[in-house]
Formats: C-alpha cells, structure tokens, sequence
C-alpha cells in the first residue's frame, strides 16, 4: 500500500470511528435513561431482538447472507464474546457513575490497545511511549478517584470493560478481511443477545411502555450503526491512528449528561480527562512522526 493509500485508508476509518462513537454515546445515554425503570438484561433482550432484525435486513441487502457461516468462525465468535463480557461490565458502571465520568474511563482504550500490542504484536517500545501510557493512565485514575473511605467498584468495573473491548479491537484485525463487517455486527448482536437472554431468565420480566419500546428501537439502530461502524474504522486504516478518534464521544457525552442530568465531573475528573485526551494525540503523534 502506497503512503497515498495508506492516508485515504485512515481518513475513511476516522470517518466511521467519528459515526460508530457519536451512535454509541446516544445508545448509552438511552439505555440509563431507560435503566431508571427496567433490567439490563431485558433492555438488551427487547433492544437485540429489534438490532439483529435490521442487521439481517441490511445484510440480505448488501447479499452479504451468502457467506452467513462466517459468522460461527473462530475470530468473529471470540470477538463477539468479549463484546459481550464487556457490555454488562459497562452497564453496570453506566448505571451507577455520570455518563461522562463512564465515557472518559472508556476512552482509556486506545492506551491499553497501545499496551496490549507491544505484548501481544510484539511493538517495539520507547521510553516516550511508556512515558504517555503512564501520563493516561495518571488521567484514568484521576478520573476513578479511587479512595480508602468509598472503594469506586463500578469505576474499576468500567476499566475492565474497556480492557476487554481493548482485547476485542484487536481480535478484530484477526478477522479474514474477505468476511463482510455486516455479519461480524450480526455475530456481535447475537452473542450478545444470547448472553443477556440468560441472565433475563433469573432478572425476570417487568412491563414496558410503548414510550420504552420507542426509545430501545431507536436504540437499537444507534447500536447496530455503532456497531457496524466500529467494525469498518478498526478493518479500514491503522489501529494507532485510528483509535484516539474515539474522544469525540467525550463531548457527547459531556454535553448529553450536563443537558439530561445536570451532571459534570469535578476538577479532579476534568483534569483526569485533559491528560487522556493529551495521550492519546501525543501517541498518534509519535506513531507519525515515527513513520
């Protein structure tokens, strides 16, 4: 691939993080919203039932259903997996911190992705890369603010999650390219139904207005664009240039969660914040001046 196509490749996967991050945030901030009065679990029931629907839709559209196998390979059901490991994670932070304060600590990602291919990839590390990772990582913990007198379990549970979606973004580069990223959405969507289904069991059902219903079937179309968008950014360029195009979601998120519920991290939490933001620029900036 030519320096030309290379740099057309990362606008267009920026393009589709900046989509799959601005969905994701208005799906969250419906889910607490709607989390105020039912289960988790029977949200993403209702909400997967609607999502999977309108993936096959595009999907048979697209004529992608020919190749509806791929969607039991190896990669693709390990990659849906830990999307759904890390989706109950993240709702149970969501429903208990700010929708900004989960946000930021989500945006983490692109510093353990940084972590988890030197380990895994084998990236050769400097001391400024690890300089950085440090620097956000002071970020994450000013963020969770973690205190003796009232342990913050579901900020620590939001930093798991991302853990285990930084482990997804990368499974997601193992993935044939010749597998259409609508059925990897689809396999996403399924096993993550098929996870929430079982807890339903034991959560049990509570009755649901039709302004409920709405709300989770727009829901789920902010979910399957997300995503479906996720899936095209991650295939589409460079991991490292790619990934700190996630911040946009932080001002969503800031700017829904103070709209909404009057929420706003305290100074602690916004200087937490500037430090991520400032992290993950100044790697995408090595990664090019590396180049």
């Amino acid at each position: 691939m030519t320096a030309d196509e290379r740099a057309r490749s990362n606008r267009i996967g920026i393009l589709w993080m900046v989509l799959g991050m601005t969905a994701f945030i208005g799906n969250d901030a419906i889910i607490k919203a709607v989390g105020e009065r039912l289960p988790a679990a029977q949200m993403i029931v209702v909400r997967g039932v609607m999502a999977i629907t309108l993936i096959v839709l595009v999907a048979a559209r697209m004529g992608a259903l020919g190749r509806i196998r791929d969607v039991a390979r190896g990669w693709v059901v390990l990659r849906a997996g830990c999307e759904g490991a890390g989706t109950f994670l993240y709702l149970a932070a969501l429903f208990h911190l700010p929708l900004a304060n989960v946000t930021a600590l989500n945006l983490s990602s692109p510093l353990m992705i940084a972590v988890l291919a030197m380990i895994f990839l084998n990236e050769r590390v400097d001391r400024a890369r690890w300089a950085i990772i440090a620097v956000g990582f002071g970020g994450v913990l000013l963020v969770v603010q973690p205190r003796l007198d009232g342990f913050n379990l579901y900020a620590w549970m939001c930093l798991l999650a991302t853990l285990i979606y930084a482990f997804r973004d990368l499974l997601t580069r193992k993935i044939d390219p010749a597998t259409p990223s609508i059925l990897v959405t689809l396999a996403t969507a399924g096993v993550v139904w098929l996870m929430a289904a079982v807890v339903m069991l034991f959560q049990g059902w509570t009755p649901m207005s039709g302004r409920d219903l709405g709300l989770l079937a727009l829901a789920s179309v902010l979910l399957s664009t997300g995503y479906y968008a996720l899936i095209a950014a991650l295939r589409q360029g460079e991991l490292s240039v790619i990934a700190p195009f996630r911040y946009v979601g932080l001002l969503w998120a800031l700017l829904i969660g103070y709209v909404v519920w009057g929420t706003l991290p305290n100074s602690l939490g916004w200087v937490g914040i500037a430090l991520l933001i400032g992290a993950g620029l100044a790697m995408i900036h090595g990664q090019r001046a590396r180049r």
